[in-house]
């Protein structure tokens, strides 16, 4: 009979898309068991399309006095020969109770194979992840093949580009470069010859509509790609340069060169994009976006 493997990874987007690594060497390690997500409904149609799993099941975060719901999740959660927690948070970490406790691998007390050292709290998400999986048993991390994403049809685009990222998350404002920055930035990369791509969600539509006034050159397309097509866009861009968000994330995973932008609303040794073999971004920190001058950026250009 197949083992049964569960891997639990819920969000965001960047935590997701660094997690890649541990999902292509969970399946090395078990080329024929059965392997199952846990992830929220965001992430369902990259998991379903991924090599790396044989199903997905969705968390729907039922509310810790909802019994039936708390019922119908411990039923998916159990008869697993072993789970693999890569969240590692307080919720998922309650999963271990409703799974049966398993054999289990993350930071839920009583779990088989803890990872308790105090040092994983100042750890990057890649080695902190390696750092798991090797108490797990698993020492072999090879490079993600994304090559399943990065074939996805895109809109045409023939030029030589750079990717833009001006968006983040609507509640962490103090992770955005001021748009304007970006539309200079739009025409510095235009005047090198290069055209300026601004990629991100609908509701940063007015933000790629600002970068276009400045500079027409540019192209925009902030909320007309699927996931997919994002990673597929970036594997052929030149370069890309944003902000601490989801998209540059993506870029990085495909081996795109990034230029990251970083407040001192994060920390960048814990949390910047990685690349596919874990290669570091050029990061270029300000505590106050708005006070990181375009000359910084660009003076960083290849």
């Amino acid at each position: 009979m197949k083992r049964r493997i569960l891997v639990i990874r819920l969000s965001a987007l960047g935590d997701f898309v660094l997690s890649f690594g541990p999902f292509a060497a969970i399946r090395a390690a078990y080329p024929d068991a059965d392997i199952t997500l846990l992830t929220t409904s965001a992430f369902a149609a990259i998991g379903n399309a991924a090599p790396w799993f044989d199903r997905v099941i969705i968390d729907t975060r039922p509310r810790w006095w909802d019994v039936l719901a708390l019922w119908r999740l411990s039923r998916q959660l159990r008869g697993f020969d072993f789970v693999y927690d890569l969240q590692t948070s307080g919720r998922s970490s309650r999963y271990f109770v409703l799974a049966g406790k398993p054999k289990w691998s993350g930071i839920a007390r009583g779990c088989s194979h803890p990872q308790s050292d105090p040092a994983r709290e100042t750890m990057h998400t890649i080695e902190r992840q390696r750092d798991q999986l090797r108490i797990a048993g698993i020492t072999a991390f090879p490079r993600p093949d994304l090559s399943w994403l990065t074939d996805t049809a895109t809109p045409d685009l023939t030029e030589r580009f750079a990717l833009l990222v001006p968006g983040a998350a609507p509640t962490r404002p103090a992770k955005r470069w001021p748009v304007q920055h970006f539309a200079e930035l739009a025409r510095e990369l235009a005047r090198r010859g290069l055209t300026p791509v601004v990629i991100g969600a609908k509701s940063e539509a007015a933000l790629g509509a600002a970068i276009v006034e400045t500079c027409p050159a540019a192209w925009d397309f902030t909320g007309q790609t699927s996931l997919a097509q994002l990673f597929a866009i970036a594997a052929r861009a030149e370069l890309a340069i944003g902000n601490d968000t989801g998209p540059m994330h993506i870029a990085a995973s495909t081996g795109c060169p990034c230029i990251v932008l970083f407040s001192s609303d994060s920390e960048p040794s814990m949390t910047a994009p990685r690349g596919p073999c874990g290669e570091w971004p050029v990061v270029v920190r300000e505590s106050v976006l708005a006070d990181l001058a375009l000359a910084r950026v660009v003076e960083r250009l290849p």
